[in-house]
């Protein structure tokens, strides 16, 4: 007899529908899987068989035959596990075979057929959706997560023995639904303030400047300045993400394995510091079985390289391209895949090894050789692509013990919104998001600047030495500035602060 059980896998971030096809026939017991399982795959073998039984089900002794639909595609994971045992038992003749084209069926088997969570449930639900379906039956761990689409049942489960008899008609599951607008509302409470952090005024500007356009971000300064607590509170002044933006992070979290289980929709900007022995692999992304890295689980939010020199130089020049394109394509013998990296990047570095060139109040032990080398393992083509470079210098004592409260994270990021809000309106129709993102053709279109202001900026250019890239940056985040201010034209403060921000060319080149 045969049976075809509907489930899914995921590519990339995106699902497809898999057809589970199982054919019980006369012969010698055998169990044939094919359609280019993996070895999870392969083995769901002997993890169905004994979940078939311990659950007090009759295990069929035929030939058994079970392909995976569509049979060119790599199918990965042990998510297929409950999809072939629900087969093989409505092959068996236990379950009706009308209600399996209704929904589609995944989850990992234990032995004693329990259910485990998997990955990629959002994005499969999703594909379910879009196929028409009526409902997808899942693990209890991943229902919240699934149920962020609407206009389809999402039925949690927890034992083998409940979707068996949920298909024959025993027993009703009642759909899982979340509230979207808790979710928001709690995801909003931030542990972390700006009003936390003493002094470094100008630091918080340039902060404030970065959100509300969108632009990468570099921070010099000696250690204990305040470089790493200025960019883990910079997610709380982002502008707040959209719903279309909170589907697509959590898609990637999902499918990365980075999905907290209590977790339902990543409603908050993500904020990814990986560890500066990173892998070029870890951080853009691949393996063997491809996965998303960094700058991917970072979409929609903060990517934070702190020592930032120390970071091998190949894995720093990978990312010349994500930053540029905002998206990454992994190539294999398979196949390719792209994922989306949309991110602010935020580094974070020394002025030399010790850490104290410059400084007014410790003195510098390094030589002048050994602060170059140091300032040398960041490349200028990646500098081009930071747009605000700004020194963070030690925080005074008077500062420090100031008990004056600064600025909180929410009056800030109301303005960074609105900054937003403008920009969105200036790039309606088109695939930009904020101003770090306009083209050439936009620059000249939106960037325009009067006579003072060009001969301000050609007198920087000359006496620093920038590149036409920085020349590009400069105006990117004038126009920012300018937004900041609710103001239409460029004027000339605008261009003296966003040159400010690139005071570190001529230093660290």
């Amino acid at each position: 007899m045969l049976a075809k059980v509907k489930s899914g896998a995921v590519l990339g971030i995106d699902a497809y529908l898999v057809e589970v096809e199982v054919d019980l026939a006369l012969g010698l017991p055998v169990f044939s899987l094919v359609g280019l399982p993996d070895g999870a795959v392969k083995e769901s073998k002997d993890r169905v068989k004994s979940a078939i039984k311990n659950s007090g089900y009759e295990y069929p002794s035929r030939r058994i035959t079970i392909n995976l639909a569509p049979a060119d595609v790599k199918k990965e994971g042990a998510a297929f596990d409950l999809p072939i045992a629900v087969g093989l038992l409505a092959a068996s003749g236990l379950i009706e075979h009308d209600k399996l084209s209704d929904f589609l069926i995944l989850g990992e088997l234990s032995l004693d057929g329990r259910i485990k969570p998997i990955r990629g449930a959002l994005p499969i639900a999703l594909g379910a959706k879009e196929a028409g379906l009526r409902g997808v039956i899942l693990p209890r761990e991943n229902a919240e997560e699934a149920a962020v689409v609407k206009e389809i049942d999402i039925l949690s489960v927890e034992h083998l023995s409940q979707v068996v008899e949920f298909l024959k008609g025993i027993i009703a599951i009642d759909p899982t639904e979340v509230d979207m607008e808790k979710i928001f509302t709690q995801s909003s409470d931030y542990p972390v303030d700006f009003s936390e952090v003493k002094g470094q005024e100008h630091a918080k500007r340039a902060l404030e400047v970065a959100a509300a356009g969108g632009h990468n971000v570099l921070m010099i300064g000696p250690p204990g300045a305040g470089k790493t607590m200025l960019a883990r509170r910079l997610p709380t002044i982002l502008p707040d993400m959209s719903f279309e933006e909170a589907i697509e992070t959590t898609k990637i979290h999902s499918v990365a394995g980075f999905l907290d289980p209590h977790t339902s929709l990543v409603a908050i900007r993500p904020f990814r510091s990986p560890h500066h022995t990173i892998s070029d692999a870890g951080l853009i992304g691949g393996g063997q079985i491809p996965k998303p890295g960094e700058v991917s689980v970072s979409h929609n939010g903060v990517l934070f390289l702190d020592e930032l020199p120390e970071f091998k130089k190949n894995v720093l020049e990978v990312m010349r391209q994500p930053l540029e394109d905002g998206r990454v394509t992994i190539s294999r013998a398979v196949g390719s895949l792209t994922y989306p990296a949309r991110f602010m990047l935020v580094a974070a570095m020394n002025p030399c090894p010790c850490g104290f060139y410059a400084d007014r109040h410790r003195e510098c032990a390094c030589t002048l050789p050994q602060v170059q080398r140091y300032r040398a393992k960041v490349s200028g083509p990646l500098l081009d692509r930071i747009d605000i470079q700004i020194e963070v210098p030690a925080i005074r004592f008077q500062e420090m013990a100031s008990e004056n409260p600064g600025e909180q994270s929410t009056d800030i990021r109301k303005r960074v919104n609105q900054a937003r809000k403008i920009q969105q309106e200036r790039f309606q129709g088109k695939k930009i998001h904020s101003n770090a993102q306009m083209t050439s053709k936009n620059l000249k279109k939106y960037c325009q600047i009067d006579d003072t202001s060009k001969r301000l900026l050609e007198t920087a250019i000359d006496k620093l030495g920038l590149s036409a890239r920085a020349y590009t940056r400069i105006l990117k985040v004038a126009r920012t500035i300018a937004d900041l201010e609710g103001s239409e034209p460029i004027l000339t403060p605008h261009i003296s602060e966003a040159i400010q921000y690139r005071s570190l060319d001529r230093r660290l080149m």
